[in-house]
């Protein structure tokens, strides 16, 4: 029942553990805004809008891989319904990468901030790096 001091100084150390990873971040200046992309070299509008695509293209891209490998599906139709409605080949290479043509400018530069690293390209060649 003496043990009050030892539990109250693991508790902090505890808490001074915990809360590490956020004084690291903002003494590192690692908080914030997400970096700023390029915008597409080439297209005017995307398959999602770009709030959108920003949390989801993961997903997106997910979505994608099973529909044309499972499903033989090629096509996607983007903004079904609207005016703005066409269709585009489920493709991270040939529609993602021709409008985005800079992978170390637009793909690298956001997931390098997050530390985040896909394993798109454990299969998919950039076609800028095949010569």
């Amino acid at each position: 029942m003496h043990d009050t001091g030892k539990v109250i100084i693991g508790l902090i150390i505890f808490i001074v553990i915990a809360i590490f990873p956020i004084w690291f971040a903002v003494a590192g200046g690692r908080t914030g805004e997400l970096p700023e992309l390029e915008k597409a070299a080439r297209g005017e509008k995307c398959v999602l809008e770009t709030k959108e695509m920003r949390a989801s293209h993961m997903d997106l891209l997910n979505v994608w891989r099973e529909d044309v490998v499972r499903k033989g599906e090629r096509y996607y139709r983007a903004h079904p319904g609207t005016s703005n409605e066409f269709k585009v080949e489920m493709s991270l290479t040939r529609a993602c990468l021709g409008c985005h043509e800079n992978k170390d400018a637009f793909c690298d530069r956001c997931h390098d901030y997050m530390s985040v690293h896909p394993y798109c390209w454990d299969c998919h060649v950039n076609p800028k790096e095949v010569r």
